[in-house]
C-alpha cells in the first residue's frame, strides 16, 4: 500500500506520538509498504526548532526518515505554551500541509491508497477530510487521546469529584464559565464527530474512549494501543537488601497541569514530617515543573525535579527506583486515557504507585505491576508510601507486567493490527 501520514509531531522530535509512529513506521516498510509523511520542521517542546534542528531542517524540503519514509516538511509558527499560540501553529502547519501535499500529489497515479491523518492537533484532521474528498481516496482518523474533550476541559466544572462539581454550582461567575464551555464543547465535538464519522476508519487508543466515539454514532471504531518495544526496554532487577534506606520514587515525563504532581509533592512533605524516609526524584519537562520545584522547596519536601534527559539515561532512573509514578487527575476524559509511558514502566518490571482511574487504572490491576489509588488523594499517596517504606520486599520487580505488555502492547503485535485495518479500509 501506499500510505500518506499526517501528523503535526514526528522525529527526530522525541515523544509519545513520535515514538509510536516510529515504531509503526518501521514495521510498516519491513512489510513491504510505501509511506509518506507530511509534518511541521521539527520544534517540539520548544515551540521553535533548535539551532540543529533549523540547519538540517528547511519548510518544504522532502527527506527520507531513518526508515526509509519519504517526510514532507511543512511551515510551523514558533509559538509559547499557551493553547491559543499553539493552536495557531495547527492552523499554519495544516494549511501548508493542504496546499504542498495537493501539488505534490496533482497526478492521479502518485496519490496514496490510504491517508491516516492524528491527532491532537485538530487541524490535521480537516486536511485530511479535505484531501479524502478531493482524491476519493479512504481516510482513517486517529484519536491519540480524548481530544477534544481534554482540550475542551476546565477546572472542576467537568471533574468526577462530587464535592468540585457542587463547589462550581454553587459559584455563580463558575457556573457561567461552564455554561460557556458546554457550549463551545458541543459546537467543536459535532465539528470532530462529523469528520470522524465521515472516515472510512477510526482508530484510539484506549478502549474506553472507543466505546464514547460509539456513543457519539462515530462507526467503525479500531483500537491499537500505544505500546513500547520489548527489545529495547531492558527488565530492571531487585536492589541488593540494604542497598540504600531511603524509599526511591520516581516520576519521570510530562509536568503539566494533567498530572496532578502537587500530590505528590505534598504526600513527601508529610512523609519527611513523620520521619518516613522517602526520596522522590521528578525528571521530565512542563509548564508546572518550576511551580513544583518551589512547592518543594515551600514545604521542604524531599524532592528533586530535574530538566528532561535523554532517552539513553532513562535506564539508569529506572535502575535507581523502588516505584515509578504515573499520575493524571481525575478528570473525566482521563478515565478514557492511558498515559503512553505506562507501557514502557510496565515492560520494566518496576513497582508502580498509578495515581489514576478508568482504563489506566485497569491496566495497572491486571497487569498486577503495583498499587492503584484514586487520583489527586494525598493520604492515600502518603499512607501506601508509608507502608512501602516499611515493607520494601512489596516493591519487588515483577515479570507480570512484562507478559502483560507482551500480549497486549508490544510494537510488534500492534504493526500488525493497524496494517489489517488499513488493508480492510482501502479493500472496502
Amino acid at each position: 500500500m501506499r500510505l500518506l501520514l499526517l501528523t503535526h509531531y514526528y522525529g527526530p522530535e522525541f515523544g509519545a506520538p513520535q515514538r509510536r509512529w516510529s515504531a509503526l513506521i518501521s514495521r510498516f516498510i519491513a512489510a513491504g509498504h510505501r509511506v509518506t509523511v507530511a509534518a511541521p520542521v521539527p520544534h517540539y517542546p520548544a515551540g521553535r526548532p533548535t539551532p540543529t534542528q533549523r540547519r538540517s531542517h528547511r519548510v518544504g524540503s522532502v527527506e527520507r526518515g531513518r526508515h526509509g519514509e519519504v517526510i514532507l516538511r511543512t511551515a510551523y509558527l514558533p509559538h509559547r505554551t499557551d493553547i491559543t499560540s499553539r493552536t495557531a501553529d495547527h492552523l499554519v502547519a495544516a494549511s501548508d500541509a493542504l496546499r504542498r501535499l495537493r501539488r505534490r500529489f496533482a497526478r492521479p497515479g502518485t496519490r496514496p491508497d490510504v491517508i491516516i491523518a492524528t491527532a491532537p492537533a485538530i487541524p490535521t484532521l480537516m486536511v485530511g477530510r479535505a484531501l479524502s474528498l478531493l482524491w476519493d481516496v479512504p481516510l482513517v482518523v486517529e484519536m491519540r487521546d480524548a481530544w477534544p474533550d481534554l482540550v475542551t476541559h476546565v477546572g472542576p466544572a467537568g471533574a468526577l469529584d462530587p464535592e468540585a462539581v457542587h463547589a462550581a454550582r454553587r459559584s455563580a461567575p463558575r457556573r457561567a464559565l461552564s455554561w460557556a464551555v458546554a457550549l463551545v464543547k458541543g459546537r467543536v465535538h459535532q465539528r470532530v464527530t462529523d469528520w470522524q464519522s465521515g472516515a472510512r476508519g477510526v482508530v484510539t487508543t484506549t478502549g474506553r474512549f472507543a466505546e464514547v466515539l460509539r456513543e457519539r454514532g462515530v462507526e467503525p471504531v479500531s483500537v491499537v494501543r500505544n505500546g513500547t518495544d520489548l527489545s529495547l526496554v531492558a527488565r530492571q532487577r531487585d536492589h541488593p537488601s540494604g542497598d540504600h534506606p531511603e524509599l526511591r520514587c520516581l516520576y519521570l515525563g510530562n509536568m503539566g497541569r494533567s498530572q496532578g504532581l502537587d500530590t505528590v509533592v505534598r504526600a513527601a512533605a508529610a512523609l519527611r514530617r513523620e520521619g518516613v524516609d522517602v526520596q522522590v526524584r521528578m525528571v521530565g519537562h512542563g509548564v508546572e515543573a518550576p511551580a513544583l520545584a518551589a512547592l518543594a522547596y515551600e514545604l521542604d519536601a524531599p524532592v528533586e525535579v530535574i530538566p528532561r534527559i535523554p532517552h539513553r539515561q532513562v535506564g539508569s532512573q529506572y535502575a535507581w527506583a523502588d516505584t515509578v509514578i504515573v499520575s493524571l487527575r481525575y478528570w473525566e476524559p482521563f478515565a478514557w486515557t492511558v498515559p503512553s509511558k505506562l507501557y514502557e514502566i510496565l515492560a520494566t518490571g518496576r513497582h508502580i504507585t498509578a495515581l489514576l482511574a478508568g482504563e489506566a487504572a485497569d491496566v495497572v490491576r491486571e497487569a498486577q505491576a503495583g498499587d492503584v489509588l484514586p487520583p489527586e488523594d494525598v493520604d492515600a499517596l502518603a499512607d501506601l508510601w508509608r507502608e512501602l517504606a516499611a515493607e520494601r520486599s512489596r516493591t519487588a520487580v515483577r515479570a507480570s507486567g512484562r507478559a502483560w505488555v507482551a500480549d497486549h502492547a508490544d510494537d510488534d503485535v500492534l504493526a500488525r493490527r493497524y496494517l489489517e485495518i488499513l488493508q480492510r479500509v482501502t479493500q472496502a
